[in-house]
């Protein structure tokens, strides 16, 4: 039997855009991990009778309903008492869970109160889940073999919850098939190219391995997905597909979903034991950011220089203010320098330097809105290219990072 679960997240502030809803992104990746899969996520308002149609509506197509949100303290949060109602049981204090709360707030340096107290108040007829991360219980549902669930909207709370007793409990329960999934960072080809290259391959996958291109700013996603009984016996057959791939594309695949750009660099820095520095001025310090998300980047990477001005290319950069005035700051002869120059101020092995038009506005006839220039440095070479990559800031600005990360990686290899 397929299983199949109903993700229900409520809130108002969902439904109005002040909160993004990730805890349904996340569940459902964790559930389909364990074979089970999303018959539908929906969020739905504050109010008794919207949580009971789509309950009711839940139950007509999913084997799992999880629900988060509703929980909090106070006099707006409905979802437990609707619970009660709807499992036709009374709300009753939960001693264990009463000392957790009290522990928690004692933790927290907070007072107990009458709101606090009544968070340890469940109905009588469901399963406690323990919730370590905050005040609010999970809570487990049984009823004509569906399987009800409710969690904080909270996402540490949620996920802690998830990962400590959702997900163990229905593993024990459901023998499902076995979901595995990588998913390959790919960069330097548009759609179209990447999936005329891979059209052979395609041609020979196994019957049960999907996969699927999804595209964002600079990085084409390929995610792979096997579906089997044997955890083992997939993972040998899918790293055997990722090897072909490999042969087929080396140059363009520039890691996982596991491993970024960012962590790739920082492998490549590592093992060799080399400096970075940048010198960023249309990406604003985004490929400084990127590079210190990964955690040890203080072993290789140096420091930054945000360039916006011309000023402070000619100041601090020691780029040539004529060079400036005839090619102007988005050039080859800029960004060149401003790549060596960074090198020399630090004295880093290698560099990365940017200079262009993010937009919306700046842009003109001869270097249109998206026009970049990005130079890759190292103390022997410095190798730039220019990069037409649309009228969009924020997807420029992202672009621009991915493709001068990836320019150093491939100055990394073949030094």
């Amino acid at each position: 039997m397929e299983i199949k679960a109903e993700i229900i997240t409520i809130g108002d502030e969902i439904l109005i855009g002040q909160v993004v809803d990730t805890n349904s992104a996340w569940i459902a990746e964790k559930l389909n991990s364990i074979g089970i899969k999303i018959a539908q996520i929906i969020s739905i308002s504050d109010t008794s009778e919207h949580i009971v149609n789509t309950l009711n509506n839940a139950r007509k197509h999913a084997n799992i309903i999880l629900i988060t949100g509703g929980l909090g303290p106070t006099k707006d949060d409905i979802t437990k008492t609707t619970l009660a109602d709807y499992f036709n049981t009374s709300m009753k204090i939960n001693e264990v869970v009463l000392k957790d709360v009290e522990t928690y707030l004692r933790n927290h340096g907070v007072a107990m109160n009458e709101l606090n107290r009544q968070q340890a108040e469940v109905p009588e007829n469901c399963v406690v889940i323990p919730n370590y991360n905050g005040t609010a219980p999970g809570m487990w549902f049984e009823k004509d073999n569906i399987i009800f669930i409710s969690m904080p909207g909270v996402p540490y709370e949620m996920k802690s919850i998830m990962e400590n007793y959702v997900l163990p409990e229905l593993k024990k329960k459901y023998n499902s098939k076995k979901i595995i999934r990588k998913t390959l960072l790919i960069h330097g080809l548009p759609e179209s190219h990447l999936a005329e290259k891979l059209n052979d391959w395609e041609e020979q996958l196994p019957e049960n391995m999907k996969f699927a291109y999804l595209p964002s700013p600079g990085i084409i996603r390929l995610r792979l997905s096997l579906t089997g009984q044997n955890e083992k016996d997939l993972e040998i057959l899918l790293q055997n597909e990722i090897n072909k791939l490999y042969k087929i594309i080396p140059d363009n695949i520039i890691g996982t979903e596991e491993q970024k750009i960012e962590e790739t660099i920082a492998k490549l820095f590592k093992k060799d034991k080399k400096t970075l520095s940048t010198a960023e001025s249309c990406t604003g310090g985004n490929i400084s950011h990127l590079i210190t998300s990964v955690a040890g980047s203080s072993d290789y990477f140096i420091g930054s220089v945000v360039a916006y001005s011309n000023k402070i290319k000619e100041q601090i950069l020691n780029v040539n203010y004529l060079d400036i005035e005839k090619y102007g700051a988005v050039s080859k002869q800029v960004v060149e320098q401003m790549a060596k120059g960074v090198l020399k101020l630090y004295n880093t092995d290698y560099a990365i330097a940017t200079s262009g038009i993010a937009g919306p506005t700046g842009g003109t006839e001869q270097k249109p809105v998206g026009t970049t220039w990005i130079a890759v440095a190292s103390k022997n070479s410095v190798v730039s290219e220019i990069y037409l990559f649309g009228n969009n800031r924020s997807r420029n600005i992202s672009k621009a990072s991915i493709f001068g990360l990836n320019m150093l990686r491939k100055l990394i290899k073949s030094s």
